[in-house]
């Protein structure tokens, strides 16, 4: 696969994210106590149209964030108070962003009946955390871009946690350095261990997931602290 090829997939569909409510008929919501809380839960809902309601499908799963919670990624929420997402912080976005392809470390998708996009990760496939790289929150493949222009990157198919995962449309349209990278669903090592900035949960909730997931539906994620999601529900329309 060309990095042309992997750029495109990392996001699936392209549309601002203050809309995508609106526009999505499948939502993964994932919800923690506060915004330092590691552990927290994740639910699936679903509509018809776009003001039909909610539909919530599946049993509510546990999942990990960042290991030092959550903080803002989307740009048009919050106070100044609140945390905002930056590389390195340990924290996983919070705000509405929609969701990308399923990858993982097969040749083709071993999840029968997908409905998304695959990306296969190969030896070289490498996701760039490099602020000063021009592939900055990229996933690229390392032996066919012209010049590799960064010093740190995830080797995606070292990491044992990404044998299956899906890519989250967070920073992409435009890239902002320094904002945060390398952000996806992925399998989480145990229960309430923490990721780097990433949200995890079991391998079956997260095939589960995978399997549900329609492209054509346009589905996204919302990731808040329980008051956040309180405060946000009727403006944002959510479940």
């Amino acid at each position: 696969m060309t990095p042309a090829h992997l750029l495109l997939l990392l996001g699936l569909w392209s549309v601002d994210a203050r809309q995508a409510p609106s526009a999505s008929r499948q939502l993964v919501v994932v919800t923690t106590p506060a915004w330092d809380s590691v552990n927290g839960t994740l639910r699936r809902y679903s509509r018809t149209g776009p003001t039909s309601p909610w539909v919530a499908e599946g049993p509510a799963v546990p999942i990990v964030v960042g290991q030092t919670g959550l903080a803002w990624g989307d740009a048009g929420a919050g106070t100044r108070r609140d945390p905002r997402k930056r590389e390195g912080d340990g924290k996983a976005p919070a705000g509405r962003f929609p969701l990308g392809s399923v990858f993982g470390f097969g040749e083709s998708a071993s999840i029968a009946g997908l409905r998304m996009p695959y990306v296969p990760l190969g030896d070289g496939t490498e996701c760039v955390d490099d602020i000063a790289s021009a592939h900055y929150n990229r996933v690229v493949d390392r032996g066919e871009v012209r010049r590799v222009d960064w010093t740190s990157a995830e080797r995606m198919r070292s990491i044992d946690l990404y044998r299956l995962g899906i890519m989250v449309d967070y920073n992409t349209r435009p890239v902002r350095r320094g904002r945060g990278s390398c952000i996806f669903l992925h399998i989480w090592r145990a229960q309430g261990s923490p990721t780097s900035g990433c949200t995890a949960m079991r391998a079956d909730d997260l095939e589960t997931i995978a399997r549900w997931l329609d492209a054509s539906r346009r589905p996204m994620l919302v990731q808040l602290p329980a008051a956040e999601y309180a405060r946000l529900r009727r403006r944002w329309s959510l479940p």
